[in-house]
């Protein structure tokens, strides 16, 4: 960091277990050594934690997530307490070897939404490009244990290839985002390699990143790494931490380097039991991180995969942290609720309820407190028409949802198998929507009424272009 730095840093750095206090410190805060050094075995483990039974039997079973830990995040577990945050997250428990129900191998449906190998396109505006399955540690959590992890598989060059010639013709992607595996342990030129291919595609407007290396590996944000991220703007990261503990001198200090190269720093968070599954726990974390300038982005619900179950908490348990958190500290420190939906249905935002009840003219509202409040509504309110000030509709083929109804593309979305259930065999009904015995509703058709009621309305095509137009 530059001596002219117009700002405090935390000094100092975590105290080491005893069984690395005689390496220097050249070595201690070079990333490679970090990497070299990781400890993974019980014997390892065994010099500097007193391991219980439970831990024991899950770091000697032959099935279990691999298991790496740098020294650095090594040297912030309690070596005498079983319950320590940190501890629970990387070091493995028997607990992680049981299967619990609805566990899933990919329970996020990647693979069936990867168009190459790698590559996640869920979103219409965005994809997921896993560049690497290697991690700097591993989260007895991870949700993508089926193929991180496995030292002899990684993505090729070929495969990075297939990746970005995907992108590349697939103009409504925007929004590019590097996971793995973390993208920050892939060799320099490599990832810088990557970043220029990307950048050089017209439609890619954002590139982000997510890593935990800041969290498992401070010591890799050199100078030399942000100066390289930094050609590559307008460039995001996130980084993952779970609790308060995680939050050191090391991991400010690299933040800072981050977020000075120009780099907005959010963080994702994943709730766990007995580890930040209480509201105060939340949100010292989450102040912590508005501290070191890390906007908490996502808190998780706990993924539906395999070796996960111990962590999992209710719903019930994350909408009570919501609870705690609005009204209670500012809105920069409070990270939205999401759970992805298993089978690859995207994040879903979870929320308490603040509105509770609704009138064609008023609105009644609480607050944190439970104060009770009517907004009133205009009673002239009509949504203008689309005009050369609204901006242009995006592509989103097939993927626009419930947002299309509310526009009027459609009247209906229908589930898998619907119209087959609902017209019981008959072979004349095609639309089944509903309405009398043997009568067929068009959803292409709109009736008069719903033409009187509606505000925007495509009167004619004009190109590619639909024309509305606001009916009075």
């Amino acid at each position: 960091m530059n001596s002219d730095t117009p700002y405090a840093l935390p000094g100092g750095s975590t105290p080491r277990p005893s069984v690395w206090k005689d390496v220097p410190d050249e070595q201690w805060n070079d990333w490679r050594w970090q990497m070299s050094h990781r400890v993974s075995t019980y014997e390892q483990l065994s010099q500097f934690i007193h391991l219980t039974p439970p831990e024991i039997t899950a770091l000697q079973a032959e099935s279990r997530f691999r298991v790496e830990i740098t020294p650095y995040f090594a040297s912030l577990i309690d070596p005498d307490d079983p319950m320590c945050p940190v501890r629970q997250q990387v070091v493995p428990h028997a607990r992680e070897l049981e299967g619990f129900e609805a566990m899933m191998r990919d329970s996020l449906g990647e693979e069936s939404h990867s168009p190459v190998p790698g590559l996640v396109h869920r979103y219409p505006d965005r994809v997921l490009m896993l560049v690497t399955t290697q991690c700097a540690s591993y989260c007895r959590y991870c949700t993508r244990s089926r193929i991180v992890g496995d030292p002899g598989a990684t993505f090729s060059r070929h495969q990075h290839d297939l990746q970005i010639d995907y992108i590349a013709r697939t103009p409504q992607v925007r929004d590019v985002l590097l996971s793995g595996g973390d993208p920050l342990t892939l060799p320099p030129k490599v990832l810088e390699a990557i970043l220029r291919r990307l950048r050089a595609i017209p439609h890619v407007e954002i590139i982000r990143i997510g890593s935990r290396v800041p969290v498992f590996l401070p010591q890799r944000i050199t100078d030399e790494l942000v100066n390289m991220l930094r050609q590559f703007h307008p460039l995001w990261m996130n980084i993952h931490t779970n609790h308060p503990r995680e939050i050191t001198p090391e991991l400010a200090r690299a933040c800072a380097r981050l977020a000075d190269a120009g780099i907005p720093l959010g963080n994702q968070s994943v709730l766990m039991a007995g580890v930040n599954d209480h509201p105060d726990t939340i949100k010292a974390l989450c102040q912590a991180l508005v501290k070191i300038r890390v906007r908490p982005y996502y808190l998780y619900q706990c993924d539906l995969v395999a070796g996960s179950g111990q962590f999992r908490t209710s719903i019930a348990a994350g909408l009570e942290i919501m609870e705690a958190l609005r009204g209670h500290t500012s809105g920069y420190a409070i990270p939205t609720y999401a759970v992805d939906l298993p089978g690859g249905g995207g994040k879903v935002p979870v929320l308490p309820n603040y509105l509770i009840s609704m009138s064609q003219d008023r609105a009644v509202f609480r607050n944190f407190e439970g104060y009770l409040a009517t907004y009133v509504q205009p009673t002239n309110y009509q949504r203008p028409a689309r005009n050369k000030w609204t901006g242009a509709p995006t592509e989103e083929p097939g993927q626009k949802g419930v947002s299309s109804l509310l526009a009027g593309e459609g009247m209906v979305i229908r589930p898998e198998g619907w119209t087959g259930t609902h017209t019981r065999g008959r072979e004349d009904d095609q639309a089944g929507t509903g309405g009398e015995a043997g009568h067929i509703l068009n959803p292409d058709v709109i009736s008069i009424e719903d033409i009187a009621n509606a505000r925007d309305v495509e009167i004619a095509p004009d190109g590619d272009e639909p024309v509305w137009a606001r009916l009075t």
